[in-house]
């Protein structure tokens, strides 16, 4: 990052840092869930998640939130991101890339669809994410990057068609999701994806991963804000992936996060029906 691009971001986080503290002193979680945001986007959305100013509606958040989750994590969150990429190297080596499809839920501010198209220039991809905000600085940071494009939607409800995609991805969304939506969202990424397509969650530490951070899992959700990380920590994915058509390939640990894969059987077993072709009915995402 340019000294041109730090010291503004910089500024704002130190700016807003006074008003996260007063959010969680005073246990202040909802103060953009108001008459001019309710009925806009899912109940769940609408919070002040890391106790910050504007939660992901705003562009001074989407502006603050890479240095936030850098400081946050150390410096290691970008290192931690680009620990996705061998598990999609190992879907697309030797294919066309020109030919390939990638979508990824929850995109924020672009940071993991930078290194893709670091990797893959000419793959097609999708970055997919709810805060118009946040999409608007995506865009700005990969404007140099071909074949690169942006939709607002929500990861249940994505607004794609039935297997046209190689590859879903999804950088550390599924813990700031309730458990019903994680449901739904894994249905639609079964939905979105080809026969034979990889999808990639990385996300947190679960319980039980590394005994070592148990007591850091436990304190995080109460230090930041975050009201669906502890069943996020107990969920079982491989299980809510396998009801969907999926299978389990491997998990892989980098520092705090962790890297699951699952694929996509090529076809339905002989007398099965594909899960991701199940009429879906509607889910309550508040």
């Amino acid at each position: 990052m340019s000294r041109r691009g730090l010291y503004p971001r910089s500024r704002l986080f130190f700016a807003d840092l006074p008003e996260i503290h007063r959010r969680r002193e005073g246990r202040v979680r909802n103060e953009i869930f108001n008459k001019d945001t309710r009925g806009t986007r899912p109940r769940y959305y609408l919070q002040n998640f890391h106790f910050q100013s504007g939660g992901w509606l705003t562009d001074e958040s989407a502006e603050r939130y890479d240095t936030q989750v850098e400081v946050l994590l150390n410096g290691t969150a970008n290192a931690m991101r680009r620990q996705a990429l061998p598990q999609l190297h190992e879907l697309f080596a030797g294919r066309d890339q020109r030919q390939l499809r990638l979508l990824d839920i929850g995109c924020g501010t672009g940071r993991f669809l930078d290194f893709v198209k670091q990797a893959w220039p000419r793959l097609k991809i999708v970055g997919l994410d709810m805060s118009d905000a946040y999409v608007r600085h995506a865009r700005r940071h990969l404007r140099r990057r071909p074949r690169t494009s942006f939709v607002i939607g929500k990861a249940e409800a994505i607004p794609l068609a039935v297997a046209s995609q190689d590859a879903v991805t999804s950088i550390f969304l599924f813990h700031e999701l309730p458990p019903k939506v994680r449901r739904s969202a894994l249905r639609e990424c079964a939905r979105v994806l080809k026969p034979g397509g990889r999808l990639i969650l990385q996300d947190s530490l679960q319980r039980d991963d590394l005994p070592d951070y148990e007591g850091l899992l436990q304190l995080f959700p109460q230090s930041y804000h975050e009201p669906f990380y502890a069943s996020y920590t107990k969920e079982d994915f491989a299980a809510l992936a396998s009801e969907c058509g999926f299978v389990h390939v491997r998990s892989v640990m980098a520092f705090v996060s962790k890297v699951m894969v699952f694929d996509k059987a090529a076809t339905p077993a002989r007398g099965h029906t594909d899960p991701s072709e199940r009429t879906l009915r509607p889910t309550d995402s508040d």
